[in-house]
């Protein structure tokens, strides 16, 4: 098991290194929004001392309607988050979806990240490891957290070590998901790091019939539960206004939010790890 992951090789990822947070807007709605919240990213991580990778899709390839905002579309998205990187000098990272997209974003991100309806793709895993950039695996909703070494050992087989698993809730009946906190450190301690992503993990699939709804109230609580129990990074949909967000509005956390939720986390952090220090 590999316990640190490099990302961009300007830092590390897991035991004994700092919480990352990875945050931005669900998909990438234009480039002065993108660079809005990178500006608020690049300020916060900047005075919390704190690693911070944006994150934005140029597609969303697995919305509930046909109707629905899917993104810029690549060209445009790749160009708007290499923009984010030149303006605000932080990581970057994205969703693809085949694997022929994964060399061609991997030339601007910093990260590839493997949506969770796609982690047991085989093509697009070894692709995305092929790469020889870090690459994020989301968690299926119907896969046990144990099972993902199948997912992370496709991508190593490139030779690749950098995989983080990101758990986003497992399917709890019909357009629900719930949270099982057992699996955070299953996946820590015996397949890679992990990073929690406090967002999708409130989200009701297909709630609101041609879309998806979501709690928004529960993002706080389950971020700090998480951080408690000693995730490597928390992953958050942040927007200036949700409720008018193109894409997973109702489970996105207000930009005006976001500074207030990482003090708390970076102090939860602290107090776990005195804790551990301590032996309770």
């Amino acid at each position: 098991m590999i316990r640190r992951v490099t990302i961009a090789g300007k830092f590390e990822v897991g035991a004994g290194c700092p919480p990352v947070f990875i945050a931005g807007p669900c998909v990438l709605e234009s480039e002065a929004l993108s660079l809005s919240v990178a500006g608020l990213l690049e300020r916060v991580s900047a005075e919390l001392s704190v690693n911070v990778v944006f994150k934005g899709s140029f597609d969303k390839a697995n919305r509930s309607s046909s109707g629905s905002y899917r993104g810029p579309g690549e060209e445009e998205g790749l160009r708007i988050l290499a923009k984010v990187k030149e303006r605000h000098g932080l990581p970057v990272t994205t969703d693809v979806h085949d694997p022929l997209q994964a060399a061609r974003a991997a030339r601007v991100v910093d990260i590839l990240q493997v949506p969770a309806f796609l982690c047991r793709q085989t093509d697009l895993l070894v692709a995305a490891g092929e790469t020889g950039i870090a690459v994020n695996i989301k968690k299926g909703q119907f896969m046990a957290p144990w099972d993902m070494e199948n997912a992370v050992e496709k991508v190593r087989s490139t030779g690749n070590g950098n995989v983080l698993v990101t758990e986003r809730g497992t399917t709890f009946g019909y357009n629900n998901l719930v949270v099982d906190f057992r699996g955070l450190p299953a996946i820590r301690e015996s397949i890679c790091p992990v990073i929690f992503d406090a967002t999708h993990s409130v989200q009701l699939p297909g709630g609101a019939g041609n879309a998806s709804s979501g709690e928004r109230k529960y993002v706080a609580p389950l971020a700090r539960a998480a951080v408690a129990a000693g995730v490597d990074g928390v992953f958050l949909e942040i927007h200036p206004d949700p409720d008018r967000a193109l894409s997973d509005g109702p489970n996105s956390l207000p930009t005006a939010e976001v500074e207030g939720l990482f003090r708390t986390l970076l102090a939860l952090r602290a107090a776990a790890g005195e804790a551990v220090r301590r032996g309770e």
